[in-house]
């Protein structure tokens, strides 16, 4: 292994523009990630340009060493860790490329923060609609890999519902844009023939062998996001090679550009808490808040609110929550804070079991509440007698109707 390290490393600093990293100190600090995983890589590169992705790539094939890609390591379940050539995007590839907001669309590199491309978006009344939690450090390419949702999801999708085109590269060497393919441009793919060729042939028998099984026997539920979607390669999805890759982990290729969707950002927004006798209940009332149509929901508990208090975080913020033990947190969009106001009240008028409830008109009081649900993680990673939690795997994809039941029989469990 120290030979073979050795070797990868001489060729790679011949090779790229970017960092090598093989010491001990660097290959420590990537050894793990936001989950409770620890794999020592072989090295690691932080290219500078697309083209040191490129041949770092060609060198871990050469060298025959496996390569994982890297970005904000704020996953759970340990994506980020391999013994393998990590490849760092973060650093050098975070650009957003290009910003088109009459068309509604952006291209990114894989290492672009949420919240830079957030940022961009912001001021032409436009946002990119998924935002997990640790939309401060998450990276585009990241929530590619991971199909990430996020509160706002529920207002245009989750990310492959809003990546138009990948640029990718497999561990062959093969570089092409995959996108949505109609019948002829398909036909002018495998014409050319090559790999590109091949792959497309292979998945258009595979959907043809299977499309039948795979309309029947997919989930059909809002937030599937694991491993290869083979709902994105029927006919009705427009074969989209592209978004049938989002959510396979960077495993069958490597995304050096993106471009991503765009959608509006309402101007005015109202943020509604529902306070239930328990989780469970306000889970029984998701389909109801859903029916709404609200830009954002959330849920929490006493458990997490509790040991934010007790690890004195935001436990002033905590007070905004009306009576309860669970909540459901509905945030509305409209032109107008009237507008926002009344859809609201409406769920308020109309929703089941009785909840206390309170509607925050103050953007500061709103910013407050979001940003209790958002240090969340944070609150429950130690116990109450100081030991670690250790968080060893993602969320669980449940139909919203069926929620309020799988908690309960999930804590039965506990």
């Amino acid at each position: 292994m120290i030979s073979h390290a050795l070797a990868l490393e001489a060729d790679l600093r011949r090779r790229i523009r970017g960092e090598v990293r093989f010491d001990d100190g660097s290959r420590a600090l990537y050894a793990t990630d936001a989950s409770n995983y620890r794999q020592v890589p072989i090295g690691v590169v932080v290219p500078r340009t697309p083209e040191d992705v490129v041949e770092a790539v060609a060198a871990a094939r050469e060298h025959g060493a496996p390569l994982t890609m890297r970005g904000g390591g704020t996953s759970l379940a340990g994506q980020c860790c391999n013994v393998a050539l990590i490849v760092d995007s973060s650093k050098y590839l975070n650009r957003v490329i290009e910003l088109d907001p009459a068309r509604r669309f952006a291209r990114v590199q894989p290492g672009c923060v949420l919240d830079d491309l957030r940022a961009r978006a912001y001021p032409h009344g436009l946002t990119f609609a998924p935002d997990p939690s640790t939309h401060t450090h998450c990276t585009l390419g990241g929530m590619i890999g991971n199909n990430s949702c996020g509160v706002h999801s529920v207002m245009a999708g989750n990310t492959s519902d809003n990546v138009d085109e990948l640029e990718i590269l497999l561990y062959d060497g093969t570089r092409f844009t995959a996108g949505a393919t109609s019948d002829e441009e398909f036909a002018r793919i495998v014409a050319a023939g090559g790999r590109r060729g091949d792959i497309y042939l292979r998945l258009r028998d595979l959907r043809d062998r299977y499309a039948d099984e795979i309309r029947a026997r997919f989930p059909k539920i809002p937030r599937r996001g694991s491993g290869i979607d083979l709902t994105q390669l029927l006919p009705e999805k427009g074969f989209n090679v592209g978004r049938a890759l989002v959510g396979t982990e960077g495993t069958c290729a490597v995304v050096l550009e993106a471009k991503v969707r765009l959608v509006p950002w309402p101007p005015y927004r109202s943020l509604l808490a529902l306070g239930y006798p328990d989780v469970y209940t306000a889970c029984d009332h998701i389909t109801e808040a859903m029916e709404a149509r609200p830009i954002g929901c959330e849920g929490m508990d006493d458990v997490l609110v509790g040991d934010m208090v007790r690890m004195h975080i935001h436990p002033e913020d905590t007070k905004l929550l009306p009576d309860g033990k669970g909540w459901l947190l509905v945030e509305f969009g409209g032109d107008s804070k009237e507008e926002a106001d009344e859809k609201a009240r409406a769920l308020v008028a109309r929703i089941g079991g009785n909840p206390s409830h309170k509607l925050f008109d103050e953007p500061e009081e709103e910013k407050k509440l979001w940003r209790v649900r958002e240090a969340g993680l944070g609150a429950t990673a130690r116990l109450a007698d100081g030991t670690e939690t250790w968080e060893g795997w993602e969320d669980s994809s449940v139909p919203p109707e069926r929620l309020g039941r799988y908690l309960r029989d999930l804590r039965a469990l506990l």
